[in-house]
């Protein structure tokens, strides 16, 4: 596969943490060049120093394609940044695969064999989800004597028992576009009579990570609950590497995850957009998100562990929002004269009483939550805050994140709307949004009967912190929307 004619030139390790027996099988320049153009590759502007810490194979039900699955450690950066790179090997070109094609062995010859991009092939997307379904089970591959790494993979079935069926054809696949640290798939099946099935979309994560992956973890166990609230999980490829962080440990770690597909579901971002510009009313749907987060919440608290709220636990919380303060007010100048009214916003909320930490969705905003016909809201997406450590999204945290979260989505549609010009400015763009706010926060309240008005200073530090966050963010990447945090800061420690 991709190592078969590795090139003598391919680049040493610059990572000082690694020691030359602990950096696996180099990959050939082209692999290098190839992935540094793709946008999951995280070290942006710089070439990497790829080298395999081992592989395993995915069985192929089509004639002349083979399956093979790298984990590779880009030994060129500082950090121990571990990607998964699957590649399928054909003995013929692959129909419309040209934007997929990584290189070609033996070109001009009848022993050609073209190497792809496997989420681009319609073999993997088949072979992936029959792993899923059969419990498959990928041992490792006997490392070199040169190579001391392996790696292997198991399938796991989700799907609740009433929901299986008989191994259902592929008929297409094609990946989505736009997407960053993840490739997914949605993939196309009928049954053995030739009948359509309802559509999968396959997320291979591209970056992997030692430990639980909380998209895969959180969603399987709200099926478990009979949630309606969450795409139905339809498998998991979880796998076991030798550990790059830790030599001579074995890591484990989720590398793909499948769940239902629901085309034609409008998210509540681009449905919050259109009511807003006709200044419709969206306080029913509002107050519907509101009672479907308490909905989830719930489920989450009765199914995986929680936390007692206590000195420690919030002195930490607070620790971690004062460090995103102080960023926050190196980068952006014109908070600084919010300093003191800040922190007596966090003061406010340290002495409250906080409520039980639980499992939450951790990026809550209209954009992960789509309008399903005769189903209403589903919450998607529920990996958390990207720029978070695994190891804190997947601990316990308070629902007041993802109140807030959304609180901020709802204020961010009138924002948006003042920065890209298509509303002028006028009271009953903001009044739109302070409508949807109040109800949301009813339709939370009275599912989940929390009193909200007995935690309004947690919830206003929340508020500020996501707040705090989005004026970083917009100062890097949009600053003539810095207007819209820099509003809601202005109003909280008002």
């Amino acid at each position: 596969m991709i190592d078969g004619d590795r090139a003598p030139n391919a680049h040493r390790s610059a990572n000082p943490d690694l020691a030359p027996d602990h950096r696996g099988t180099p990959l050939p320049d082209y692999v290098n060049a190839w992935v540094s153009t793709q946008r999951w590759f995280g070290n942006k502007g710089h070439v990497p120093a790829l080298r395999s810490i081992g592989y395993f194979s995915l069985p192929s039900s089509e004639v002349g394609v083979s399956i093979r699955v790298d984990l590779v450690l880009d030994t060129a950066s500082l950090g121990l940044t571990l990607y998964q790179l699957p590649t399928t090997e054909r003995d013929s070109e692959l129909t419309g695969g040209a934007d997929a094609l990584i290189t070609v062995r033996g070109p001009g010859s009848h022993q050609a064999r073209f190497i792809y991009d496997a989420p681009y092939d319609p073999a993997f997307a088949a072979a992936v989800l029959a792993f899923m379904e059969q419990h498959g089970v990928s041992t490792a591959n006997l490392p070199r004597e040169t190579d001391r790494w392996s790696a292997s993979a198991r399938g796991e079935d989700l799907r609740p028992k009433a929901a299986t069926s008989s191994t259902a054809l592929v008929v297409s696949s094609r990946v989505l576009s736009g997407e960053q640290s993840n490739t997914s798939i949605i993939v196309e099946r009928t049954d053995a009579t030739g009948a359509a099935t309802r559509p999968i979309i396959c997320k291979v994560f591209r970056i992997i990570h030692a430990g639980e992956n909380p998209d895969v973890t959180v969603q399987a166990a709200l099926a478990r609950a009979g949630s309606q609230r969450v795409p139905l999980p339809f498998g998991a490829i979880t796998g076991q590497w030798d550990d790059p962080a830790e030599p001579g440990s074995r890591a484990v770690g989720h590398l793909a995850f499948a769940q239902e597909f629901l085309p034609d579901a409008p998210d509540a971002w681009r449905t919050a957009l259109v009511a807003a510009a006709s200044r419709s009313d969206f306080t029913g749907p509002a107050f519907r998100l509101g009672q479907a987060t308490a909905d989830v919440h719930q489920d989450l608290a009765s199914t995986l562990p929680t936390l007692d709220a206590t000195p420690a636990v919030i002195a930490e919380e607070m620790a971690k929002m004062r460090l995103r303060c102080r960023q926050a007010l190196h980068e952006v100048p014109a908070l600084a004269r919010h300093r003191d009214a800040i922190e007596a916003v966090f003061a406010r909320a340290e002495t409250s009483v906080w409520p039980r930490l639980q499992r939450i969705h951790g990026d809550f905003h209209l954009g992960q939550v789509l309008d399903v016909r005769a189903r209403g809201w589903v919450l998607l997406d529920f990996e958390g805050e990207p720029l978070r450590t695994l190891r804190e999204r997947t601990r316990p945290d308070i629902p007041l994140r993802d109140v807030a979260g959304m609180l901020r989505s709802f204020s961010y549609v009138a924002g948006a709307m003042m920065a890209t010009g298509e509303s002028t400015p006028s009271e009953s763009i903001f009044e739109w949004a302070a409508a949807c706010r109040n109800a949301f926060l009813s339709g939370y309240a009275e599912r989940s009967g929390v009193k909200l008005a007995d935690q309004s200073a947690l919830l206003d530090a929340f508020e500020l912190d996501k707040a705090l966050y989005e004026a970083v963010y917009e100062i890097r990447n949009r600053p003539t929307w810095l207007p819209i945090p820099l509003a809601a800061i202005e109003r909280l420690v008002g």
